[in-house]
């Protein structure tokens, strides 16, 4: 298990993750590869399937080499026919254009399927290493990242590679092999033929270098605009019931038409590109076929070159047209792919949790000395909160919303790290763990929960794959779900989601704490871990934990002050201080904070005793 934030799937389960408080590039934006970073991965995914790769290039080659038989077999013909020759050569030649014709449509029809197979596997393989590297990242990273920026890398940004990859990369190897073949014959006809067309392209190849100067940066603040449309409009659509309650409905649509301002213009100025650009390059097409009849006509006249030779180059040009076309096409296509990839492959530059080889822990005792913390672009959180935890204590935090409860269970869980001063377990920083100690110290539970698709035993088991099903029903059963997950169809064999049974947020919420229980981990803290359950449910279910974790440290952020008075000590915090500490019975005898939260949830005149609620 790890140490747990809400909503990062790919953990055990909890909705949670390690992390280490770093950042995720400029402004908490996750970063965007370098061009060379989108090379060599291309390179290295081309070796992971080399063999199919080769076996494309080569069946393009043998495709665009039958098809300039066509040309070169009508030139002989017209030369024939001018030099009085009868129809037989003709009739030979005729059939072998016929054929040549048929072997190219079959061998680039077979390098179509090839290519689509390739790119299949590849496709593949991007999206395993992009989840693999999304599940990697701390939870503090795509906090501040934003979840939309993710999203939109993971959906709109793969789908564009994979596009490119299944379509546009087969068809722009043929299409490339086709042109460097055409321009090879036209040269061997006639190196000054071939000269004069290549020159008639310097139109295209000058429109060609405006627009890659500008495409990449184009696309790029698309993407980015892409991701921002998303993150405001899920945010917005998560925190319905905040912007209701607080009338934050203009600010929301707002900021929503501001980023669809933003995108509308980014995906305005590539329309502009493509609207100068290819207008451009189809004007200039026809440039390579004029020039050469225009020179090869005086060049014939002059008897340099034969009148075959002429009309084979300019069908060589003419044929050059399409495969030109279609490469001018897919270059658009790959400045968008390009800068998509560059964004899916930026994930292997985000920050990682602790790297492998931190030193392990003396011990289970937690300190906090001297933490301060603020949040990005805000105020300070924590102000200098010393707190020390023994190893197997029950600890309760109290105090009023905002008073720093969650931001102290996310710094003890090494979520997040501290602006200053420490937070240790057995005198190692807990955010420095490496992610395979974390995960057996620590475990951060909220009450944001996600339940996989798959069966109940595929949810329980990615706390513990090895577990058995004696050891599946023994956790449902400390967190009381034992009885209903009986009441399933398939019991433990039950699917769930969309399609099977679907769960409510109470029993995710108790599937989330059975995993907790599986995984055993030394220290548990729950972040109203419980709320989503009835009070009578949620103190049945934490005194369940507590004995089930008997010997571990278990730290509970209170909202329901029973969970405080069952505690060995509780912890009062107030305006990001902690003010009071001590046992139930000790603070409510202070007559302080704690005394004043426990007569109200009491009633005024409550009296004080050990009787709980």
């Amino acid at each position: 298990m790890t140490a747990k934030t809400a909503g990062t799937a790919g953990t055990a389960g909890t909705g949670a993750t390690a992390g280490t408080g770093a950042t995720a590039g400029t402004g908490g934006r996750l970063p965007i590869a370098e061009p060379v970073d989108v090379r060599r991965a291309a390179v290295r995914l081309v070796r992971a399937d080399g063999r199919a790769f080769t076996a494309v290039l080569v069946l393009n080659a043998l495709a665009a080499g039958t098809g300039l038989a066509g040309p070169w077999l009508l030139g002989r013909i017209v030369d024939h026919v001018r030099a009085g020759g009868g129809v037989g050569a003709v009739d030979r030649m005729a059939p072998a254009i016929v054929v040549c014709a048929l072997a190219q449509l079959l061998l680039a029809r077979w390098a179509r399927y090839v290519g689509h197979r390739f790119g299949e596997r590849t496709l593949a393989r991007v999206r395993e290493e992009f989840v693999e590297r999304a599940l990697a990242l701390p939870a503090s990273v795509v906090e501040r990242a934003g979840t939309g920026d993710l999203t939109t890398r993971g959906t709109a940004d793969v789908a564009t590679v994979g596009t490119t990859l299944r379509d546009v990369g087969p068809e722009l190897l043929v299409c490339v092999a086709q042109a460097l073949f055409v321009l090879v014959a036209v040269f061997l006809l006639d190196p000054l033929l071939g000269a004069v067309g290549v020159l008639a392209l310097t139109p295209i190849w000058v429109a060609l270098r405006w627009y890659l100067r500008r495409a990449r940066d184009g696309y790029l603040a698309e993407g980015a605009a892409g991701s921002e449309v998303a993150e405001i409009l899920a945010a917005t659509a998560s925190g319905a019931r905040t912007v209701e309650a607080f009338r934050l409905a203009g600010r929301r649509v707002a900021a929503s038409r501001d980023a669809l301002e933003t995108a509308r213009r980014a995906r305005l100025y590539t329309l502009f590109l493509r609207t100068v650009f290819f207008p451009a390059v189809e004007v200039s097409y026809i440039l390579p076929v004029a020039g050469v009849l225009l020179v090869g006509g005086v060049l014939h006249a002059r008897g340099a070159v034969t009148l075959g030779a002429v009309v084979a180059a300019a069908l060589y040009l003419r044929q050059f047209t399409e495969p030109l076309d279609q490469i001018l096409m897919h270059v658009e296509q790959l400045q968008s792919s390009g800068a998509s990839f560059a964004r899916v492959e930026g994930l292997a530059r985000a920050p990682r949790s602790a790297p492998a080889g931190s030193p392990a822990p003396a011990d289970d005792r937690i300190d906090v000395t001297g933490v301060h913390y603020s949040y990005d672009h805000g105020g300070e959180v924590l102000h200098g909160v010393d707190l020390t935890v023994r190893p197997g204590e029950r600890l309760a935090v109290v105090g009023p919303s905002g008073a720093g409860k969650t931001t102290l269970s996310r710094l003890l869980a090494g979520v997040d790290a501290p602006g200053a001063g420490s937070v240790t377990v057995g005198g190692v920083p807990v955010a420095g763990l490496e992610p395979e100690r974390l995960r057996r110290q620590v475990v951060l539970v909220t009450q944001e929960h996600h339940v996989f698709l798959g069966t109940v035993r595929d949810n329980l088991r990615i706390a513990e794959p090895a577990a058995t099903d004696e050891r599946l029903w023994a956790a449902l059963a400390a967190v009381g779900a034992d009885a209903w997950v009986a009441e399933l169809p398939d019991g433990l064999d039950t699917e769930l989601g969309p399609d099977g049974c679907r769960t409510d947020g109470s029993r995710a919420q108790q599937l989330a704490l059975a995993r907790v229980v599986l995984a055993d981990p030394h220290t548990l803290i729950l972040d109203e871990a419980t709320a989503l359950l009835d009070p009578a449910t949620a103190r049945h279910t934490e005194r369940a934990l507590a004995a089930v974790l008997e010997g571990r440290t278990v730290i509970a952020i209170a909202h329901r002050l029973h969970t405080a008075h069952d505690a060995d000590r509780v912890a009062v915090m107030e305006n990001g201080r902690l003010t009071e500490l001590g046992t139930h019975e000790e603070l409510v005898a202070a007559g302080g904070a704690y005394a004043a939260l426990w007569r109200a949830w009491h009633g005024d005149g409550a009296a004080v005793s050990s009787q709980g609620d």
